[in-house]
């Protein structure tokens, strides 16, 4: 399979590529890899299409929420993760469905806060939520042309240890690679697969 892998050089994305790496043709884009994208810019996204060509999957582990308590949130940090996390992932579906193969699948992600919000999280609540109800919606709506799923990482012990907390409430980045791979190989759309400790 030729997978599209953005976001390749975060966290999760340097596990997914180790994960899929030798079995797939991977295709791995940051915003400083030969192929670069923007996700927050639609025209980015559409230049990235048109150089990579036809693919078979398309996971995204890419894109940024403003994390603020609530009265400290501006109209543009609103803006900004919504521009970013959500109509990014949101873009890269509607854009990509001609570059995708027939069968083939997004892979999109949202984030615990969805359902489990904290202080200082309402922006990033906002657009978890938001990613969770259009790729149900979008499943819906491309069936039988492309698939869309979402993965729902908990809290990742990596990113808990780098945070000086407890990294045992957490889940290690390469089993929740393991759900992305899950995602990109098994016959599943619409769903929102939570990966929790």
């Amino acid at each position: 399979m030729r997978i599209l892998i953005i976001g390749a050089t975060g966290l999760l994305g340097k596990e997914i590529m180790a994960l899929l790496s030798g079995k797939h043709d991977l295709i791995g884009v940051s915003r400083s890899s030969p192929v670069s994208v923007d996700i927050s810019d639609k025209q980015s996204i559409l230049a990235m299409y048109k150089q990579v060509g036809t693919v078979d999957a398309v996971v995204c582990v890419g894109g940024t929420a403003k994390f603020a308590p609530l009265d400290a949130l501006t109209d543009d940090d609103f803006a900004f993760s919504v521009a970013n996390k959500l109509m990014g992932q949101v873009n890269l579906v509607r854009y990509g469905v001609p570059y995708i193969s027939q069968g083939g699948s997004v892979t999109l992600t949202s984030g615990t806060l969805a359902q489990h919000p904290v202080l200082g999280g309402a922006a990033v609540s906002t657009v978890n939520a938001g990613i969770e109800a259009f790729g149900r919606a979008a499943a819906l709506e491309l069936q039988g042309k492309i698939r869309v799923n979402v993965v729902s990482p908990g809290w990742v012990w990596e990113t808990l240890e780098a945070m000086g907390r407890d990294p045992a409430k957490g889940v290690r980045a390469a089993v929740v690679a393991q759900v992305y791979q899950k995602c990109i190989l098994e016959d599943i759309s619409g769903q929102v697969v939570s990966v929790t400790h």
